[in-house]
């Protein structure tokens, strides 16, 4: 990873603390750091308080839905006091339940008594085809970089597998010798593919040149085939190999082509393959392994211009599509001996999506549902008839009711006429007068915020406030359309649909700008700073979580981690225009002698995806520029990466710390 950049910094007066490890630098994270912890401990501090909430809500000694696979169940099983679950096996009942044997369990794998005392993130957890072998791999600070293991479950022996700088994916070949893995390059980016064997060197197979280009390497649904493709923002490449033949040579499906996306799976029909080539909807075709060239394909599904294919499912029962409508997902179930249907869900707005845990050659196919007052359950749905029944509720723990919490959709209008949705929880029993609101949004690489329900939440709406998502373009909530008026050369629809949302939400006297809160992470942290530029008098607060605010720097400077595979999504910075227009909407860019809501920043300093730096920067030129007296807190999360604490415990606090600071600046609902 690189310790500093390589460019122009005179006109960067911060830039400076790029310099990754210089005792300057790790001093100033550490006064903010101490400046955070200060102003907290003064302010109505109640992050224990929403700490012993928040667990209370959480059954901490628990067993996951065991998934099915050959003869045995796979579960995992989480223990009070424990940051990580333990994953077991034990013996498939012969009359198919899944109720657990405890004569014939056996642990496989305890993050527990490998973890230290900071970060460990576990990459994949792949059990090889016999069953006798686990292959997993370990981040231990953060920054995606995988250490790779192999476990004999017969003896219990774990060998170190010889690939540096792995991105932590593993695949199993039919033999279950044979093991497929990718390693990055010096930007972080999957670039290679190796074949590795136990007490073997590494086979490198495959190096993706085109640096805006990522492998990724899969299973197919059947098993039979062992998939590599290699993809970019809008384009995409696939190769097949016979996943009995780990040696042999393998096979392009069709060469990649400018603006082409396809994916590729297999089942009773051969390959199925979702492919944009008709239309930005997708559609679905088939086509004859042994002639899986594009010439070939023949139409399962054709291009629906009213909604987006979002994805596909196949088991030997059928297929599913996931089809995107009107910002929720649907799926139409297409069994293999009747009639086609559509699956019905219970609430009007829900978050849906097909969860693995069955095989192949079962009659049914798991869906996980929640709503944002509803927690998660997992489903099985029977393809051939369409019949559901619920196999598992998450518990929330304490006095609780889906149905004291009220879920509603607004529709704010954009500037130019469009229609962008927005959901919200509250209490039912809250006055309706104007409170406290918390506003979230995204809008970035066609990601799509679908309601999702949270413990932690609760914390919230018990005090009387209203949460909502607005699902702004540049995000794909209302399909790949959705997604394309929000990138590139129309970036700016994704600031002002959600400075749009936040406008409809005060007009209906929902809320109130001295009780409105906004929150984004990621990508979601450069549209927050975008808007409390914009218009920084009508939010009283801001979350900013590992924030993209940095962007103009950073998308100019191409040896930086997975820079330049970032051009689809935001333009080529050689590309004068582009760099103009980068340079315009970028918060820390924008960032003038004017009045900030209060803000809380978050950074991670093993963070390979957003560096710890951008949110230094930003902080550091909004405290030197600002104009106001509100708290600015930066929190930097000094043995962690993208994502946070990796403990449960620790993620817990992380978020009774923010929750703790929003309380203590947003007047309470009276």
């Amino acid at each position: 990873m690189p310790q500093s950049v390589r460019r122009d910094t005179t006109d960067d007066p911060y830039a400076w603390l790029e310099q990754r490890d210089n005792p300057e630098v790790l001093a100033f994270l550490a006064e903010e750091n101490q400046a955070t912890e200060a102003w907290l401990a003064t302010h109505s501090d109640l992050r224990e308080t929403l700490f012993q909430e928040i667990r209370g809500r959480i059954r901490e000694t628990d067993l996951s839905l065991p998934g099915v696979w050959g003869p045995w169940l796979y579960y995992q099983r989480t223990e009070a006091g424990d940051e990580y679950p333990r994953y077991y096996r034990c013996v498939r009942p012969v009359n198919d339940s899944l109720e657990i044997d405890p004569s014939s369990e056996a642990l496989l794998l305890d993050l527990n008594a490998l973890a230290g005392a900071d970060f460990l993130q576990l990459g994949d957890y792949a059990i090889s085809p016999d069953h006798q072998s686990l292959a997993y791999s370990l981040d231990r600070q953060g920054d995606e970089t995988y250490t790779l293991y192999l476990k004999d479950l017969r003896s219990g022996l774990v060998t170190e597998l010889p690939l540096e700088n792995a991105d932590g994916s593993l695949v199993w070949a039919q033999d279950s010798q044979h093991l497929f893995a990718i390693s990055m390059d010096d930007t972080s980016r999957p670039a290679y593919l190796w074949r590795l064997k136990a007490g073997s060197e590494p086979v490198h197979l495959f190096h993706e040149e085109d640096q805006r280009f990522y492998l990724h390497a899969y299973r197919s649904s059947s098993e039979q085939w062992i998939m590599l493709a290699s993809s970019s923002k809008n384009t995409s490449e696939v190769r097949l190999l016979p996943a009995n033949q780990p040696t042999g040579p393998w096979q392009l499906i069709e060469p990649r082509q400018a603006g082409h996306e396809y994916h590729v799976d297999h089942g009773p029909e051969g390959l199925v393959i979702r492919s944009n080539a008709t239309g930005e909807n997708f559609a679905l075709f088939k086509a004859d392994p042994t002639r899986p060239a594009q010439a070939h394909w023949q139409s399962i599904a054709q291009l629906d211009p009213q909604r987006t294919l979002e994805d596909f499912s196949v088991q030997q029962a059928g297929l599913l599509l996931h089809y995107r409508d009107q910002g929720l997902i649907t799926l139409e179930v297409k069994p293999s001996a009747s009639a086609c249907y559509q699956v019905a869900m219970p609430d009007a707005v829900y978050s849906l999506h097909v969860q693995g845990g069955e095989e192949y050659a079962s009659p049914y196919i798991r869906l996980r549902y929640e709503s944002l007052n509803r927690p998660a359950e997992v489903r099985a749905l029977h393809i051939a008839s369409g019949e559901q029944h619920i196999l598992k509720r998450t518990p929330v723990e304490g006095l609780f009711n889906p149905e004291d919490y009220q879920v509603t959709r607004e529709w704010a209008v954009a500037k130019d006429g469009s229609r962008i949705p927005i959901s919200l929880v509250a209490a039912r029993n809250s006055s309706g007068a104007p409170a406290p609101l918390y506003l979230y949004g995204y809008g970035a690489y066609g990601a799509s915020m679908d309601p999702w329900f949270s413990h932690a939440r609760l914390s919230l709406l018990e005090r009387g406030w209203v949460f909502a998502i607005a699902h702004v373009r540049g995000g794909a909530d209302l399909g790949e359309a959705w997604y394309q008026a929000g990138k590139l050369e129309h970036k700016s629809n994704t600031f002002s649909d959600f400075i749009a949302c936040a406008e409809h939400l005060v007009e209906l006297k929902l809320t109130s700008p001295a009780q409105l809160v906004v929150a984004g992470g990621s990508a979601g942290g450069l549209l927050i700073g975008n808007v409390i530029n914009q218009r920084p008098e009508l939010f009283a607060a801001a979350v900013a979580d590992v924030p993209f605010v940095d962007v103009f720097n950073t998308m100019n400077n191409p040896e930086l981690p997975l820079t330049i595979g970032e051009y689809e999504e935001w333009g080529d910075m050689n590309d004068p225009e582009v760099a103009e227009r980068l340079r315009g909407y970028a918060p820390y860019e924008q960032v003038r002698a004017q009045d900030y809501p209060a803000l809380f920043v978050t950074a991670g300093y093993h963070d390979m995806r957003v560096q710890y730096w951008e949110a230094a920067k930003w902080v550091a030129k909004l405290r030197h520029c600002k104009t106001d007296s509100r708290p600015l807190l930066l929190r930097t999360q000094m043995s962690a990466g993208h994502g946070g604490a990796s403990g449960r415990y620790q993620a817990i606090r992380e978020l009774a710390e923010e929750y703790s600071f929003l309380l203590a600046v947003i007047p309470a609902k009276d």
